[in-house]
């Protein structure tokens, strides 16, 4: 005679009804002790230059992506007077400036560059060069999983006649291929409108960029001309940048390597896992 899994006798006798198998009643089952188990860690996104144009925008999208967000820039905390700035952790710090970074790279998934900036050749070169390439490097430096950097389209003429700012880019741009080949992203976007916020003001900078927009994207071929083709490259909506960036910080299996504007509207149009 044997107990089958079930709790009932079992038998080789067919003569023979199976009886119930019957329970201690003054036995107790304890319960297993809860343990408490902290949730999973939130990813954390460092926004270089979030107080900025681009970079505010970037720090929206990734908040209603339910991430945890901090931005480092030299002014500190925005003078945006949004209800979503105020969820944001704001470092003031100086990419010039290496150590400064470090608490603000504490703890940080991911990294998005928005810094550049204009002015002489050699002030162009050292904000969007020397600065960013001293971020990429740091961010690596700490462990850092993915890196994406927002420079900028080729626009033929323009890049001779703001040689520093395209050669800053440039080498920013191989040294973020150099420090992060699988997981390193870069987008270049052309002239880039939205709604930017300046305290409580909103300026409207889609006037023209989103007609241009419409118009551009219908004219490929003039963007193929020789020296004048990249001036009529298609505008970008800001959103676009943002939506992709923050997708391209965040996603593991995003494409490393260069995104163009075709690229970025594209990315932009698709549903994100």
């Amino acid at each position: 005679m044997a107990v089958s899994g079930n709790g009932r006798y079992m038998t080789t006798d067919s003569t023979k009804v199976d009886e119930p198998f019957e329970v201690d009643k003054t036995s107790k089952v304890e319960e297993a002790e809860t343990v408490d188990v902290p949730p999973p860690p939130t990813e954390k996104l460092l926004v270089l230059g979030g107080s900025g144009f681009v970079g505010s925008h970037v720090c929206r999208e990734a908040l209603d992506r339910g991430l945890t967000v901090a931005s480092l820039s030299r002014s500190g905390r925005s003078t945006i007077r949004d209800s979503w700035a105020n969820h944001i952790t704001w470092h003031q710090g100086n990419l010039l400036l290496p150590d400064t970074l470090k608490e603000a790279l504490s703890g940080a998934t991911a990294v998005i560059s928005c810094v550049g900036g204009f002015g002489s050749n050699s002030h162009m070169y050292k904000i969007n060069g020397t600065a960013n390439i001293n971020a990429i490097r740091a961010a690596a430096e700490q462990g850092v999983k993915r890196f994406v950097y927002v420079s900028a389209t080729d626009f033929g003429v323009a890049n001779y006649l703001l040689k520093g700012y395209y050669e800053g880019k440039r080498a920013a741009e191989t040294e973020l291929l150099t420090k992060f080949p699988y997981s390193g992203v870069i987008l270049r976007p052309g002239f880039i409108y939205g709604t930017r916020s300046v305290g409580s003001m909103k300026i409207p900078l889609g006037v023209i960029g989103s007609p241009l927009e419409m118009v551009l994207q219908h004219a490929k071929p003039m963007s193929q001309l020789p020296l004048v083709g990249p001036l009529f490259i298609s505008p970008v909506n800001v959103t676009a940048v943002a939506q992709v960036a923050v997708r391209a910080a965040t996603d593991p299996v995003f494409p490393p390597g260069i995104i163009d504007v075709p690229g970025i509207q594209r990315y932009s149009q698709q549903k994100s896992s």
